[in-house]
């Protein structure tokens, strides 16, 4: 039996629930509606119930989305979605600023630190914090320092806490073989197509075009897997964001966006806008703002000019101050600035956040990048460890953390080798004619777009 994950009615009611609580509205009626009908909550990790629900119930969890989208928001004035909008409630958004010269070994070293942080994440992708904890810590690697292996767990640890089973295979210490396929990677790759194709003013018509050209449907998920159904139920952008999608707070937009900071270096302002127009294709308010924050701070970062502190702090300029995103971000950094274990920062944060938020959830996801970022004040390998050892979204925190301090060491060279080597400077992937690429490559193609006009 197919039960197709991310997209089912029945599936998506739960977390709309969630979402409704999260952003504002009030969904305590259609919630009770749900249950006395037999509903079941969401599933707590994957993205499909194991059995699908009667035709009565799958019509009353479309009605009820709709119902629920029709609900408003006391936050709404706060955290608005309309880039002007945005702007407006930014007082300190950056000057507009020619771009930096970037180099192409500074690009290479965030395409490798992006593949670093994410391969490192995979294997614990969706484990609870204290498994994540027990198999590094029993093969003597907690705190975190490299990659994680099966070699000497206890078999009763493998047995409660199991690896990501898409990952095991390509992703502990003894089966790396190269950096294997990956969404964390597959979507700037999708973004270099986009850039070649329509340059920097492309439109949120021209993502999704890319999108339904390059990317296999199967290879999408959450929020990017409702607004590609949505495109091919004819629903526009912006509104394929909002039509039945509980995910558009989520990560997805956020792991996009690296090129658009890529290649817009010293301008965060340019990378940010950038990034919005591509996150709306399926994304709202906060998961906009985390694709925006995480742009900017990649530009700035990309400029080769400042600190990851004042790269954080720039990220910060582009969000409304009044949003959730804002509030976790500046709390988190916070946390890490005045607290020496990162472990306790980590324990405050899931303290903060887990009961109410999703593990794939932008707010808590971005805060976590943010902490491990400030706490390794930037080095490689603290930072790619941190954002990893943090749980949440373990490969997607990862990548952002290695792409950022990947581009702060500038080059290659300055990454160690332990990470690097095992990549084999090949990268698989099912977007476009890229699979099997060099990273060497990849840079010299994002260099030609970060000097184009």
């Amino acid at each position: 039996m197919l039960r197709l994950t991310w997209v089912q009615p029945e599936d998506l009611i739960g977390h709309e629930l969630r979402q409704a609580a999260l952003d504002g509205r009030e969904p305590k009626a259609i919630a009770a509606r749900w249950r006395a009908a037999g509903g079941p909550d969401a599933p707590a990790r994957a993205g499909a119930s194991a059995r699908p629900a009667s035709r009565y119930l799958r019509q009353l969890a479309e009605d009820l989305l709709d119902e629920l989208a029709d609900l408003p928001s006391r936050l709404a004035d706060d955290e608005p979605t309309g880039l002007e909008r945005i702007k407006a409630l930014c007082p300190d958004w950056p000057a507009p600023a020619p771009a930096r010269a970037t180099t192409a070994a500074r690009l290479e070293a965030a395409w490798l630190g992006r593949a670093v942080g994410c391969l490192l994440g995979k294997p614990v992708e969706k484990l609870p914090l204290d498994g994540i904890r027990r198999l590094a810590a029993a093969t003597g690697n907690w705190p975190l320092t490299t990659y994680f292996t099966a070699k000497g767990v206890p078999q009763d640890l493998l047995d409660a806490h199991p690896w990501n089973r898409r990952s095991a295979a390509t992703s502990l210490a003894e089966t790396i073989d190269g950096m294997p396929e990956d969404d964390d990677l597959n979507y700037p790759l999708l973004n270099l197509l986009l850039l070649q194709r329509h340059g920097r003013h492309f439109t949120t018509a021209d993502v999704a075009r890319v999108w339904l050209d390059e990317l296999p449907a199967g290879r999408t998920f959450t929020a990017e897997r409702v607004a590609y159904r949505n495109l091919l139920s004819g629903i526009e952008p912006p509104h394929t964001a909002r039509h039945r999608n509980p995910f558009r707070e989520w990560i997805g937009a956020l792991i996009r966006v690296d090129l658009h900071g890529w290649t817009n270096p010293g301008d965060p302002a340019a990378a940010a806008e950038q990034a919005h127009r591509d996150a709306v294709l399926t994304h709202t308010a906060n998961g906009v703002y985390a694709a925006m924050f995480a742009a900017a701070v990649i530009a700035a970062a990309a400029g080769g000019t400042h600190d990851v502190h004042a790269c954080l702090r720039t990220g910060l300029t582009v969000v409304p101050p009044r949003s959730r995103l804002a509030r976790a971000v500046r709390h988190a950094v916070e946390l890490a600035r005045t607290t020496p274990d990162f472990d306790a920062v980590v324990d405050a944060l899931h303290t903060a956040y887990s009961p109410t938020h999703h593990w794939v959830h932008a707010v808590p996801n971005t805060a976590l990048t943010a902490a491990a970022l400030t706490h390794a004040d930037g080095d490689f390998t603290g930072s790619v460890c941190r954002a990893v050892s943090g749980g949440w979204d373990t490969d997607s925190n990862g990548a952002t953390a290695g792409s950022v301090a990947g581009l702060l060491a500038g080059r290659p060279a300055a990454l160690p080798d332990r990470w690097t080597a095992p990549l084999k400077n090949r990268l698989a992937t099912s977007v476009g004619d890229f699979d099997g690429t060099g990273f060497d490559t990849l840079a010299q193609l994002t260099h030609l777009e970060a000097s184009r006009p």
